[in-house]
């Protein structure tokens, strides 16, 4: 059995009580928290991580991540979506070959963890997904993960991309009975379809009825973009969140990203159905999409978390950018108190868990749950002084990414005073720029 023992930290626990405790020590044994108090002493070859000085925080959870589109980063800047899409990161999902799969969710994975994100919810792309899933194995992060499902033929999505319906589902099949429950339910499986514009009906249904079989989540986006919504309703007659609901997909089991643009009949279906929602203030931004009602969405209940989105449409995947932009972009609409920091920080912690569907895993630090922390070291110019300073608020507005210094996922540590542990960053970088500039060869954007 291995044991941690943490000492003498301020615990930003987001239990229930939403506690912060100070001068508080945390023993860890194995994946688990099973002490918290004061003065804990030392086990015989325990490992003590002295954090006097340094704040804890539960491990962020993104509950939107393209771990293949990382190699894209900087390839697909100042696009609205659909031209987004078709001019850049299609071509560019479509020439992915296995290695090159690899280190694009590598290179992403180093940067979540360097950065304090412990649990992922991640979409791939349509080819070599196993060896995406072989990097998150490897690196020790937490994810729900799926191959991005398209079945929709014609328009302009690469011959690469266009898939055969039952093809796509036995693959989509054959990884869950692979990976999902790998190293003890770290890693999770989650059907992916893009979203409704890339998707037959008849593959909708069925990830329906799987989901349900297998009791996994669905991840898709929808209602990103005004142009995507038009295309929906063209082929389907009804709004996005509308026709997911008709043929059944809406559901506590699914996990929407973006939902900028809805009516007031879609917001009833999220709420009443339980749908999860992934708010990506960054990307939404970057690509032009448009604010999502954010706050009005939490007022009528409805289950918000936040996610980064992929590397192309964000540049960064960076918890503490995310959770400013969050809570800043809806001041002016709304007023200075219409998000603040506790609400943003509870969004990309519990309120992460919860759309996962482990809020009683992780998400807080309370004993029985995961051991998934970042240890934040705040004494610094940009976070001073801290005299009197609401802690969540220092972190929300004032941290960066900078300020982790370790990471710990599943009772490992991964990163250790800034070295990460289980990614070699020198090979990883190395490897990506290779990756990228075979990519560009083989795509019509060399």
């Amino acid at each position: 059995m291995s044991s941690i023992l943490i000492k003498n930290a301020e615990l930003i626990t987001m239990n229930k009580q939403e506690e912060i405790l100070r001068g508080s020590d945390i023993r860890i044994k194995d994946d688990l928290i099973t002490e918290i108090g004061s003065g804990l002493a030392p086990l015989e070859g325990e490992t003590v991580i002295d954090a006097t000085g340094r704040t804890i925080i539960p491990g962020f959870v993104q509950t939107h991540i393209h771990l293949c589109q990382t190699l894209f980063r900087g390839k697909a800047d100042d696009l609205e979506l659909m031209d987004w899409l078709r001019k850049r990161i299609w071509p560019l999902e479509a020439a992915h070959d296995g290695e090159s799969l690899y280190y694009s969710a590598m290179l992403g994975i180093g940067e979540l963890i360097s950065s304090g994100t412990t649990t992922i919810v991640d979409m791939e792309t349509v080819h070599h997904t196993d060896y995406a899933f072989q990097a998150i194995a490897k690196s020790g992060i937490r994810a729900l993960s799926g191959k991005v499902m398209m079945d929709q033929k014609g328009g302009d999505v690469p011959a690469a991309l266009q898939e055969d319906t039952a093809a796509s589902l036995q693959e989509s099949v054959d990884l869950l009975e692979k990976w999902n429950g790998y190293d003890g339910g770290r890693i999770r499986y989650a059907f992916s379809p893009r979203f409704v514009i890339s998707c037959t009906e008849p593959l909708l249904t069925e990830v329906r009825d799987l989901s349900a079989r297998y009791g996994v989540k669905v991840h898709t986006h929808a209602s990103e973009n005004q142009g995507e919504i038009e295309i929906v309703q063209a082929m389907t007659g009804m709004r996005n969140i509308v026709y997911l609901d008709h043929i059944g997909l809406a559901n506590e089991r699914l996990i929407l990203a973006h939902c900028i643009w809805l009516d007031k009949e879609e917001r009833r279906i999220l709420r009443e159905r339980g749908v999860h929602v992934s708010h990506c203030p960054g990307s939404n931004l970057k690509l032009a999409s448009g604010i999502a009602d954010t706050p009005g969405l939490i007022h009528e209940h409805v289950s918000v978390s936040l996610g980064a989105d992929g590397a192309p449409c964000n540049n960064n995947l960076d918890m503490f950018n995310e959770m400013r932009l969050a809570a800043l972009i809806q001041k002016p609409l709304h007023g200075p108190t219409a998000m603040d920091a506790k609400s943003v920080f509870r969004m990309a912690t519990i309120g992460g868990a919860k759309a996962v569907g482990m809020e009683n895993e992780i998400g807080s630090i309370e004993v029985g749950k995961k051991a998934d922390l970042a240890i934040l070291n705040l004494f610094n110019f940009h976070t001073f002084p801290s005299f009197d300073a609401d802690p969540i608020s220092r972190i929300v507005y004032s941290a960066t990414r900078a300020d982790v210094e370790s990471t710990i996922i599943n009772g490992k540590i991964v990163m250790d005073r800034g070295l990460l542990k289980t990614v070699d960053k020198d090979t990883v970088l190395r490897e990506a720029d290779r990756s990228i500039q075979r990519l560009l060869a083989r795509s019509p954007l060399g």
